[in-house]
């Protein structure tokens, strides 16, 4: 092979979970955080002006400790992610969360510090050269500052959340490492799949049979753990929510809204959009059951492959399909396409088909290497074409922030979604215009409008879902049969009734709901797609002169409000529908191509 499908860990720390190198580090962290302690509290603030050295200092260590801590949970979530049963993993983990949340509380000191200055100290304070970049998330920390509780609060709050918050968590990755999914081969033999094995072939096999049979194993495997999950889910939740009580927060949306930076109002506008231009993806809802011989689609169907005629399923073996991102990112911007190629050259993708590793995908920085790692299960289809398309996109984001200092990289995950969404854009088309004929290019554009399904129904119901389970959630615990019915009341909600089945422990296999340090994991990735959309449309227009203009909204991500952002780099209003609407439309144009391209095809 031409690229190792295999990353590269031994060159961030030989020697994985018991690298020497790493356990060094873990230390050299520890005297880092004595040496922040020590500036923190002997900061006088009256003392430090007019120039505030000692606030620089401090500000300095902070970004090596943010940057180290970083550095090492990348490592060893890599670690754990490619190996399941690594038990060592999991004890380093606990470490670097021990570490993690006493950061956090010396985080809390030193902001608690900045609040008590008076604004007109402040407003000098940020005005100083040391001080004018980090402007936005200097007075977004003393803004939010406010809500903070007493340090000794903070302090307990942050160490109990080692078992609260990320304990439940890690308990769900350890409940997930123990799946295994029951096959039964044409030959008779039964495989024993992993979660992420058998979701993807679930998902793309194109025998209707097979697929049926796998999601029954899948949701009678979901659903026999279900008490299990529905406890780990109920904690978790309840943790948060008593975390917002202390804070005297009442809203739960209020805090996934910041952490997004981005206001109700958008959020409203963009759902409304999204609710009120369904018609044409249930239309194809019902096309698509028409070609597969069907009155209407299955859960397992929804992502199937279209074959007609005597189309194939398109197989793009790994090195085919690197070479094939390389190439047609290079038509948009040769920054992007140079940045993909040095990461396949180097390593830095997992993307072998074997058991042992856990499901899903992501990408992850290494702020110290200046590095990203990307993490998935390649199983050669278009889809995963643009998976891979994806999370590189996530990667070269982070590359152009590299130089910008650590507080000006942390952009929030809605802006995250952006750039990985238009990268797995480019790609999706790039396999539509490359079909050899009719029959193919249809089967290339039903998986391209599978990313508006998941955008527009399947994280529209996810939405759906948290908002009522968190509503219920205020008033106690929430039984797995609940759990179930409310998943997929928002599920025939969300696709508008148009499926014969629905997947009532999706709730249950869908590690978003779980994940400890971001509520509301969902709509974040609706506001990047359609938002990339609009960039997407822009690109084509502006040709050449698009790249640089990209790669500047880019580095502005975490430097400004959502809002902002879209003012200055594309202006438009977020908190009007009208934006929404028209990246919706880019895709219900795919959707009416589609439609005509099968018309033939149906009696």
């Amino acid at each position: 092979m031409k690229y190792s499908m295999k990353w590269d860990l031994d060159s961030v720390f030989p020697g994985g979970s018991s690298s020497p190198q790493l356990k060094e580090k873990l230390a050299l962290i520890r005297e880092q955080l004595d040496e922040l302690s020590a500036l923190i509290k002997k900061w006088d603030t009256e003392k430090d002006s007019p120039a505030f050295k000692n606030l620089e200092s401090i500000l300095l260590v902070q970004e090596k400790l943010t940057k180290g801590l970083s550095q090492v949970f990348t490592f060893v979530e890599a670690v754990q992610s490619a190996d399941v049963a690594d038990k060592q993993a999991g004890a380093v983990f606990g470490q670097v969360f021990e570490l993690s949340s006493a950061f956090s509380t010396l985080q809390t000191i030193l902001t608690k510090k900045m609040v008590a200055i008076p604004d007109d100290i402040w407003n000098k304070i940020i005005e100083l050269p040391a001080f004018k970049e980090i402007e936005f998330s200097l007075n977004e920390t003393r803004t939010q500052g406010k809500e903070l509780l007493s340090e000794a609060e903070e302090a307990l709050i942050n160490a109990l959340s080692i078992d609260g918050f990320q304990g439940w968590s890690d308990h769900y990755d350890s409940l997930v490492a123990t799946i295994e999914i029951p096959f039964e081969d044409s030959e008779g033999h039964i495989q024993r799949l992993s979660a992420g094995q058998a979701y993807n072939k679930m998902n793309t096999d194109p025998d209707a049979k097979v697929r049926e049979q796998l999601f029954e194993k899948w949701e009678e495997t979901w659903g026999n753990m279900a008490p299990l999950f529905s406890d780990t889910l109920n904690h978790l939740a309840g943790f948060r929510l008593a975390d917002y009580k202390a804070h005297g927060v009442k809203d739960y949306l209020k805090r996934p809204l910041e952490y997004n930076r981005m206001k109700q109002e958008t959020l409203d506008a963009m759902w409304k959009a999204v609710s009120d231009h369904k018609q044409p993806f249930v239309d194809y809802l019902k096309r698509k059951a028409q070609l597969l011989g069907k009155d209407k689609l299955s859960w397992q169907d929804t992502e199937a492959p279209v074959m007609i005629g005597d189309a194939e399923a398109k197989v793009y073996p790994y090195d085919e399909g690197a070479d094939f991102i390389v190439e047609n990112f290079r038509k948009f911007s040769e920054k992007m396409a140079d940045f993909a190629q040095y990461a396949f050259d180097h390593s830095w993708i997992e993307a072998e088909d074997r058991g042992g590793k856990r499901p899903g995908g992501y990408c992850s920085e290494l702020p110290e290497s200046k590095e990203s790692r990307i993490f998935m299960t390649y199983a050669q289809s278009p889809s995963e074409v643009s998976t891979l398309a994806h999370e590189l996109g996530h990667a070269f984001h982070s590359h152009v922030m590299t130089d910008l200092p650590t507080l000006n990289q942390q952009y929030a995950m809605n802006v995250a979604e952006t750039a990985s969404t238009f990268a797995e854009l480019i790609i999706a088309d790039a396999t539509v215009k490359e079909a050899a004929s009719k029959e193919e290019k249809i089967t290339l554009l039903d998986t391209k409008i599978q990313n508006a399904l998941a955008m527009f129904l399947n994280i529209h119901a996810r939405f759906l879902f948290e908002t009522r389970f968190y509503a219920e959630r205020q008033n106690g615990i929430v039984t797995d049969e609940r759990l179930g019915e409310l998943m997929e009341e928002a599920q025939k909600e969300a696709y508008q009734d148009s499926l014969s089945d629905y997947h009532p422990h999706f709730w249950a296999s869908k590690l978003h709901f779980f994940i400890a340090d971001v509520p509301f994991y969902n709509f974040p990735y609706t506001f990047g797609y359609l938002f990339s959309l609009g960039i997407y449309a822009r690109s084509l227009e502006e040709g050449s002169s698009f790249e640089d203009d990209y790669i500047a909204l880019l580095r502005d991500t975490a430097s400004m409000s959502t809002e902002d952002l879209a003012m200055k780099h594309l202006n438009v209003d977020l908190t009007k529908p009208d934006f929404w609407e028209d990246g919706i439309a880019i895709m219900k144009n795919d959707v009416n191509t589609f439609m005509e391209l099968t018309q033939e095809f149906i009696n």
